[in-house]
């Protein structure tokens, strides 16, 4: 529940954000199919394997960037990213934060479409 209130948008009240039964769910599937571990191996793998440390190559697939205001786990300016990766479509959001896709489905949903749309 600390993840939940201090990475996403809800000024520190859980439920401007999420339901009871959506954290609750959420928090369930972690639990029952004992998988925390699993996926926070991802983060702890990153910042240990000196990957970080490599020189970055370039990425020349289109890519879109969806900047939630209250994402700061990896906040990186514009000019930093569009070094590495071929920034097509890069959108600055009114709300959200680190679990954006739960927190705000329509944003994310609309700029998802919106970024497929123009690589068609």
């Amino acid at each position: 529940m600390q993840r939940f209130r201090d990475w996403s948008d809800c000024d520190g009240e859980l439920e401007r954000s999420f339901g009871r039964d959506q954290l609750l769910t959420n928090v369930m599937l972690y639990w029952v199919t004992r998988s925390f571990t699993s996926s926070a191996r991802l983060y702890w793998e990153t910042m240990h394997s000196g990957v970080l440390r490599e020189p970055l190559v370039h990425v020349d697939t289109p890519t879109g960037i969806a900047r939630f205001p209250k994402e700061e786990i990896l906040r990186f300016p514009r000019s930093w990213v569009e070094r590495r990766y071929h920034v097509t479509r890069w959108t600055e959001l009114p709300r959200g934060g680190h679990f954006a896709a739960m927190e705000e489905p329509e944003l994310f949903a609309d700029d998802v479409r919106a970024f497929f749309a123009s690589v068609r």
